[in-house]
């Protein structure tokens, strides 16, 4: 497939231009300019030929042999209002003619020829640009369809969404064997809404619905149906709909369904712009289409709470299926699918690497084995290994090594020390989670150095000794650097704001103080499946938001004793650690707790 060309209108503008000008350069060619007064000496002269007298201009021959200046060619001059220039011609032997022009004929010579031109080189430039991009296709739909042999996506490329897999099953029963249903006087769900994190598989599981169903399958994008003109998101929504009920069965698949469906009457420009329409017009279109003909609706969204309320209504998008970041079996699942084409080493573990990959997406699992390949590629590897694997995973979530940012010795003991506070306090806290390694080679923007922990299962709630050890944890860097230095530096600015975060919401939002009780306070709003916000007015009095900033202060100074005591029984340890720290940069977590084993008896730390 040929790459589609890049337009602007400054082609058309320049086209425009060189038109005009080809057509003074063709019309004045080889023609002489004469003043009047020059002309009538010429004449005198008997230098000219002929002339042809037009209604402006006057054009004539120079004699082309004879001649005293002995000029020769065309040449043009203006006509002025002359009564005697007749009688000169005679006198002097100058051969003349009259031509009249109309001025219709001037102006399609003039005006109407180059537009035509002008015209053929637009539909030449969109003819280039592809299909659907004339003049007269704006309001056609610019959805991509995919025929049955080309989708090749089934369910056994989609890994980690059991429970969403097994709900989208109904569907392509219908698709396939719609008798059963309608037998019975079943109605299939009109619309199903795919709902979840970004790069959880949403498009991957329509496509392996319309793979598994043998249907075609027309796919785009909510934006694909906003434009600046008025009425064409419209005009798209019914072309849409009408080349599906030919095409039927098949299957329509909306992506980000929020550039479109966002509810209608809460934007600064009221409920009457163009978004609106198309949205109306897509609601008209779902309530009209009958269900039996074989057509299924299905949209994707990360952001379902800002949808109208009546795309979700039943008889639209009446079914939402959640497709949620996948746990530990699933993250192993969705890994053995990704390394089905890569050569993989004797000892790499795939469930291993799921417990080192919490929160991560299908997406993020992907780009981990394609940065393993890349890596062992890199290196002349026949086979991808597990130490590629665990550097593809350190490259994704902390970034990329900083191999030539030179620090100062000063700065490379604080960093170790640092990371370090976080790790001993980490071992000898009972709801942590254990250390996996410890580093300090700089990576991604600002780390200088990391702690990574490996959760020993996937965890769905937080009790509040975990939430506490948690804190005592983020606190341990700035506390080993208290104890070992004397004073501290910006790196525990990140391990601040997220220990205060987890503190505010303790008090705040989760009932865990012990001063306010089991109250639950106003706070920002955040959509479901995106972390930012917007913040909301305080409903509750200064008094109580100073009892809350006090709370929180509390709750802090007490994770931070906490940490302190930890790493002030194992200071010995964090001075060993840190020494060999220093010399290899990284240290394994399994090598850390062999050291404190060595150091002394685990339980003289009471947290």
């Amino acid at each position: 497939m040929q790459p589609r060309a890049h337009f602007s209108i400054w082609y058309v503008v320049g086209a425009f231009v060189l038109i005009i000008l080809l057509q003074m350069l063709l019309v004045s060619l080889g023609e002489e300019k004469l003043s009047y007064s020059r002309f009538k000496e010429l004449v005198q002269a008997e230098e000219i030929r002929d002339v042809v007298i037009g209604p402006d201009v006057i054009v004539g021959i120079y004699k082309a042999q004879g001649g005293v200046s002995g000029r020769t060619g065309r040449f043009k001059t203006v006509r002025v209002d002359d009564p005697g220039l007749v009688k000169d011609l005679q006198a002097h032997g100058v051969q003349f003619s009259g031509r009249y022009q109309s001025p219709w004929v001037r102006g399609i010579l003039g005006w109407v020829v180059p537009l035509l031109l002008l015209f053929v080189l637009w539909r030449v430039i969109f003819k280039r640009m592809g299909t659907g991009t004339g003049v007269m296709t704006f309001g056609k739909s610019r959805a991509r369809l995919y025929a049955q042999e080309k989708l090749e996506v089934r369910f056994d490329d989609v890994a980690g969404v059991d429970e969403a897999k097994e709900e989208l099953k109904e569907i392509i029963d219908f698709l396939t064997v719609p008798e059963r249903f309608q037998a019975l006087g079943g109605r299939i769900p009109k619309g199903v809404l795919l709902v979840g994190h970004p790069g959880t598989g949403k498009t991957l599981l329509a496509k392996a619905v319309a793979g598994e169903a043998g249907v075609p399958f027309f796919s785009l994008s909510g934006s694909d149906f906003v434009e600046m003109f008025v009425g064409v998101g419209a005009a798209r929504v019914r072309d849409l709909f009408a080349q599906a009920q030919q095409k039927a069965p098949c299957i329509i698949f909306i992506d980000e369904l929020d550039a479109l469906g966002k509810a209608r009457g809460i934007g600064p420009t009221g409920g009457h712009d163009e978004r609106e329409q198309t949205l109306n017009q897509l609601l008209a279109e779902m309530d009209g289409f009958d269900p039996k003909r074989g057509v299924v609706m299905m949209a994707a969204t990360n952001r379902p709470e800002i949808l109208d309320p009546a795309l979700l209504r039943p008889g639209r998008f009446d079914r939402h299926i959640l497709v949620d970041r996948p746990d530990l079996r699933g993250r192993e699942d969705i890994l053995r699918v990704h390394t089905r084409r890569v050569k993989l080493g004797a000892r790499v573990d795939l469930k291993t690497l799921a417990a080192r990959t919490p929160g991560m997406v299908g997406a993020d699992l992907a780009n981990v084995v394609n940065e393993a390949a890349l890596l062992a590629a890199r290196k002349n590897k026949k086979a991808v290994q597990m130490v590629d694997l665990e550097e593809a995973i350190d490259r994704v979530m902390a970034g990329l090594e900083k191999k030539n940012r030179v620090m100062s010795q000063k700065e490379r003991e604080i960093v170790a020390y640092h990371e370090l506070g976080h790790a001993i306090t980490a071992e000898f806290l009972p709801h942590a989670d254990p250390v996996h390694k410890v580093s300090i080679v700089p990576r991604g923007i600002a780390a200088l150095g990391y702690t990574q922990q490996l959760p020993t299962e996937d965890r769905y709630l937080m009790t509040r000794s975990e939430l506490l050890d948690r804190m005592a944890v983020l606190l341990g860097g700035r506390v080993a650097e208290e104890i070992v230095f004397g004073e501290i530096s910006t790196g525990a600015h990140n391990d601040l704001e997220k220990a205060s975060d987890t503190a505010r919401r303790m008090v705040t939002e989760y009932g865990m103080s012990d001063r306010q009780g089991p109250v639950t306070f106003e706070r920002e709003r955040r959509p479901f499946f995106l972390e930012t916000g917007h913040s909301t007015p305080k409903n509750y009095s200064e008094e109580t938001a100073r009892e809350i900033d006090e709370e929180v202060r509390t709750i802090i100074n007490a994770a931070h004793e906490r940490a302190k005591h930890v790493l002030t029984e194992w200071r010995e340890a964090l001075d060993r650690a840190a020494k060999i720290l220093l010399k290899r940069e990284v240290l394994e977590g399994s090598e850390l707790r062999k050291l404190l084993k060595e150091t002394g008896d685990k339980d003289r730390a009471v947290a």
